[in-house]
Order: structure tokens, then sequence, then C-alpha cells
């Protein structure tokens, strides 16, 4: 089994990418999604979270996910006590991903990681993808999001690796500045490559 890691900073088109490589018949484990399960209600993070920033919790028990931003926002020891709680339960639900992913027997699998040049997870996957678009571009979808500011646009890609340097340390960068056309090529390319190697992969990996 193949595993890509796609990645790309904040308004870059991942989220399109991954929903395009589904559309490829590629598994995706999507991270926010996971976040978003993890902190709905019942959520696994909600206890945690609960403790560590008291008054978040939403009246349908899940955590406020707006209170919880303003809490971290501009706050690093806030953000770090958060992602100490979420990284770990994110890590298992994409050990779990991947297991039944191989359980299946699936060829090719992709874990959307938002921050995975800046976490240090590039070693984990067989291939990395960065999906990028010029900046102009990128500003213009991240700041036609609803409340977005120039501040809190800036705090984002502070935190981010320079978009140069993910496509730098890349194995495959797809652009996505050039419509949904031109990026679905792209990986429809780069699956369709993937897919005749898997075999091979798999092979070697038996033999180890």
């Amino acid at each position: 089994m193949i595993v890509l890691g796609l990645t790309g900073s904040v308004g870059m088109g991942k989220s399109t990418a991954a929903a395009l490589l589904r559309r490829l018949g590629v598994a995706v484990h999507d991270a926010d999604s996971a976040v978003h399960r993890l902190l709905g209600p019942g959520g696994a993070a909600v206890d945690a979270v609960a403790r560590a920033f008291p008054k978040v919790v939403a009246a349908d028990g899940g955590i406020d996910r707006a209170k919880l931003g303003r809490r971290v926002f501009g706050d690093a020891a806030a953000l770090g006590r958060l992602e100490r709680i979420l990284h770990p339960l994110v890590r298992r639900s994409q050990e779990r991903f991947l297991r039944d992913a191989r359980v299946r027997r699936v060829p090719v699998v992709a874990l959307d990681v938002p921050l995975l040049f800046e976490t240090g997870a590039g070693r984990r996957f067989d291939l990395v993808v960065v999906v990028s678009a010029p900046p102009g571009i990128q500003r213009a979808r991240v700041m036609a999001r609803p409340g977005m500011t120039e501040e809190r646009f800036q705090a984002i890609l502070e935190k981010q690796m320079p978009d140069s340097e993910k496509r730098r340390r890349a194995d495959v960068v797809i652009p996505s500045g050039l419509g949904r056309a031109v990026t679905f090529r792209h990986l429809a390319r780069l699956v369709n490559r993937l897919h005749h190697q898997a075999p091979c992969v798999a092979e070697s990996a038996a033999a180890d």
C-alpha cells in the first residue's frame, strides 16, 4: 500500500485536491474532519479540552469551536496545550484508518495533513504531495472566508512553513491556481502512476 501525505498552506486548495482524489478512488483521511469529530458531542477530546479551557463547552455537549479559537488565537502557550491534547488523538485516528485500508488491501491512500512539514511528519509517508497556488489566488481565497481578517490571515501564515519551502521539499507539486480541471488532470496522472507502482511496493514489503 502506498501512503500519500497531502498538504499545502492555507488557501492553496488542499481540500479541493482531497475531494478530487476521492473521485479518483483514493481513500483519504482528513485531519480537520477528525478534529471536528473529536470536539463534537461525545468526542474523545471534549473532556480534556473542557478541563484545559473552561467555559468552551457548547449546549449540545461538544466544544464551541469559535470560543476555543478565540482562547488560543495569538496565545502560543494555549495553542500548545490544545495541540498536545488533539495531536495524539488525530494520530490514533490516522493509524486506525491505515490499518483498515491494509486489511482491505487498498493500493493507494492519502492522509490530508495541514501542518505536515511543520510537525515533522514527512517521514511517515511514501510520497509527499503539496498543493500550491500563486500568492494572489491564495490571499483572495482566504480573505473571502467568513470572519477572516488581515491579522488572522497573517497569524496563520506565520505558523506555516512558506509555500516555496514546501514545494522544495515535496515529492510532487499539484497546481491549484489554474482551475479544477487542471488540478484533476495532474492528480489523475499521479494516481494512475501510483496504481502501477503499488503491486511492486506490496511485493517489496512482503519480501522484507
